[in-house]
């Protein structure tokens, strides 16, 4: 039996991977032997991204795409197979944010988070379907969110697609089970992103609430994502589909 998250000879994309959260899971998946492919929309980030994976050894790029488009979804892929020879994980964490309260939120606001975080980890999926498929199976991974689980008065399109996220997860999953692949979520906590610090300067006693509520007592740091990353992408994970997993510090579990 395999270690259960021994990724070598694997390879992955990362959507929105250059920082953050996604990161993270890079370099989760990284240390455990596989090969990333970071995508994007700003290749003045891939530089520094790609470092960050470089102490782990392996051959890692990155792919510049807008994952809005079904067509740069298709090309990504392609030129990971292309590279590789093959695809095994896909992790959907393109996202982005626009806090605003529902009645000033604009129509073209809307879409552009819906599209972003919700429409692009289909779109992705779709494209990855056939070379997963092809590799006798593979791994999807979802980023959500805590707003998967609760509502804000600021941010009801980030909450939407979020919670489209956990729902897109379980469907996919239920689909392509018999593809031997297995599709999940993970529902980050308040990570310490540049995503995040936007919103302590925009939402006044964010940082203080934040830290009350959480049992662990602090911000995440996105390396906190690693390790659910790397389970999730290895063989120990080959029974668990559709699941939405927490990985906050406990923010989850006070009611």
């Amino acid at each position: 039996m395999k270690h259960p998250c021994d990724l070598s000879g694997r390879v992955a994309i990362v959507t929105g991977g250059n920082g953050g959260i996604g990161l993270g899971m890079a370099r989760g998946m990284a240390r455990c032997g596989a090969s990333v492919v970071l995508s994007g929309r700003n290749a003045g980030k891939a530089k520094d991204a790609l470092a960050a994976l470089a102490e782990f050894g392996g051959d890692h790029r990155f792919i510049a795409a807008d994952v809005t488009k079904e067509a740069d979804c298709k090309a990504l892929v392609d030129a990971t197979v292309a590279a590789y020879g093959r695809l095994d994980i896909l992790v959907n964490n393109a996202g982005t944010s626009v806090r605003k309260r529902p009645e000033v939120l604009s129509e073209a606001e809307w879409h552009l988070v819906i599209d972003t975080n919700l429409t692009s980890a289909l779109l992705c999926s779709q494209a990855a379907y056939p070379a997963l498929k092809q590799a006798g199976g593979g791994k999807i991974i979802n980023t959500g969110s805590m707003m998967s689980l609760f509502g804000a008065p600021y941010a009801v399109a980030y909450a939407a697609s979020k919670g489209g996220i956990v729902q897109l997860t379980k469907s996919l999953a239920s689909a392509w089970a018999v593809d031997n692949i297995q599709v999940n979520a993970v529902l980050p906590g308040w990570i310490d992103t540049d995503l995040t610090r936007g919103a302590r300067q925009q939402v006044e006693g964010l940082h203080d609430r934040v830290l009350a509520r959480t049992p662990a007592g602090r911000w995440g740091e996105p390396d906190d994502m690693a390790g659910i990353a790397a389970f999730l992408a290895g063989p120990g994970s080959d029974f668990v589909t559709g699941a939405a997993i927490p990985v906050d510090g406990g923010f989850s579990a006070i009611t």
